[in-house]
């Protein structure tokens, strides 16, 4: 498989968007080249289509004489319409496009842009505001499994596939098992990266991992649900369809007695057949071939210095939809860094390749524009969760969603910004250089 083709094919059948569009053609291009290979990285593809769609709604409503907001809002898929088929027979799984919409505009004083654009020409600058929405897939390889130990000793194990790289793992896997098993986190040790231990897993892509991983944490879960039923049961004396089970306790139908897990691992341990030192262990595998549509929106504000071409983020607002949230601080901490990573390709950004030798004239940090924490505003978060159906925990992705909407949105706020010296587009990336060059360009 030829991973330098994912942007075209993921990307290419989500050219519609978060829109109600009927019909839709596309034809592409995968070119060979001799130069360096492309990779799959942060929303591949889907940040190039839904820039493409939103620059050509915000043209379109500038020309027909549209809000560029009603615009959108008209022709955005309903929560009603779910699940929802695009014209290239993707099923998009659940989502509230417009309510996520009108939570952007309120926090971006989307009705307040006048007076600061008036304060921002005072000081010389043009300011611009910019909005898109977005939406994305993810599913990644399909199998994941999980080892699940809960010792005698109060302890719980547990065994995942996916490798994390500083996505949390640790601590949102462990949320989620303490959950389901109602104990404290504290108590849950996640082991993954070691392949004398994992047996089985997908890895940590494509947003896949708390996905499939919940749900495989999900079943082991349900499995050792039924176990400790049995071994209550068989310690009572009575029929495993008399045992209940609610938050960690087993509990006999009358109430008389209960045993939560770690008292069951220690019965397990110490069992007439010469005792299990493990406790009570399960394995659980499961396949997932239906992908999630994580959307969104972003709302933004820049200010252009006509003299120098300089462009700063004022304000930057993302609304996402991941689904259910596990862990919404670390959630949060990626949508920050995916936003930097999408801003980054809209203003700084680019592969240089020499024309005659093919070798990359950008090959390290002095070369390459990257963002820096001190050129970026401090952005404005929040989660419109909507379950998915495709899980039990209704989880989508997080992490990769508000790259997709950010090359959009700063583009269309640089053209507003400058649209009334004729300014219809401004080419990636927008450097200083290449907006002071259509200014000129538009002066003369």
């Amino acid at each position: 498989r030829i991973v330098s083709l994912s942007p075209l094919g993921k990307g290419a059948p989500l050219v519609t968007g978060s829109y109600r569009i009927p019909a839709a053609e596309v034809r592409a291009w995968a070119a060979f080249t001799t130069t360096t290979p492309t990779q799959a990285y942060r929303s591949s593809g889907r940040p190039e289509v839904i820039h493409a769609l939103e620059r050509i709604i915000d043209t379109a409503a500038h020309e027909l004489g549209f809000d560029p907001i009603e615009l959108r809002r008209k022709n955005l898929i309903s929560s009603e319409e779910m699940p929802y088929t695009n014209p290239f027979g993707i099923t998009y799984d659940s989502g509230d496009y417009v309510k996520s919409m009108d939570i952007a505009l309120r926090l971006a004083d989307w009705d307040g842009f006048a007076a600061r654009a008036a304060s921002a020409r005072e000081r010389g600058l043009r300011l611009g505001r910019g909005f898109a929405n977005y939406i994305e897939s993810s599913i990644g390889a399909p199998r994941e499994r999980v080892d699940m130990t809960i010792s005698p000793q109060g302890r719980v194990e547990v065994v995942v596939g996916t490798q994390p790289t500083g996505q949390g793992h640790e601590t949102s896997f462990a949320q989620v098992t303490a959950d389901l098993l109602g104990v404290d986190a504290n108590v849950v040790d996640i082991v993954y990266g070691d392949t004398d231990i994992v047996a089985e897993g997908g890895g940590s892509h494509s947003g896949r991992s708390m996905r499939h991983a919940s749900t495989a944490i999900y079943g082991a879960i349900e499995k050792l649900k039924v176990q400790g039923a049995a071994l209550a049961a068989g310690k009572w004396a009575v029929d495993p369809a008399a045992v209940g089970y609610d938050d960690g306790r087993f509990t006999e139908q009358d109430g008389s007695r209960s045993l939560d897990w770690f008292a069951l691992a220690r019965d397990a341990s110490e069992d007439a057949d010469g005792g299990n030192e493990q406790g009570l262990s399960i394995s659980h595998s499961h396949e997932m071939h239906t992908p999630v549509f994580p959307n969104g929106c972003a709302a933004c504000e820049v200010e252009v210095d006509p003299d120098t071409g300089f462009v700063r983020v004022a304000k930057y607002v993302a609304v996402d939809d991941v689904g259910r949230v596990i862990n919404p601080l670390i959630v949060d901490g990626q949508t920050h860094g995916s936003i930097a990573t999408g801003v980054g390709q809209a203003l700084w950004e680019q592969c240089f390749i020499d024309p005659d030798s093919g070798q990359p004239l950008s090959g390290s940090f002095m070369d390459y524009g990257i963002p820096h924490a001190d050129e970026l505003p401090s952005f404005v978060t929040a989660f419109n969760e909507v379950p998915s159906p495709t899980n039990p925990l209704g989880v989508k992705s997080g992490g990769e969603g508000p790259t997709t909407a950010a090359l959009a949105v700063v583009i269309n706020a640089i053209v507003d910004a400058l649209r009334d010296l004729g300014i219809e587009d401004i080419p990636m990336p927008a450097t200083p250089f290449q907006v002071w060059q259509a200014i000129r360009d538009a002066q003369h």
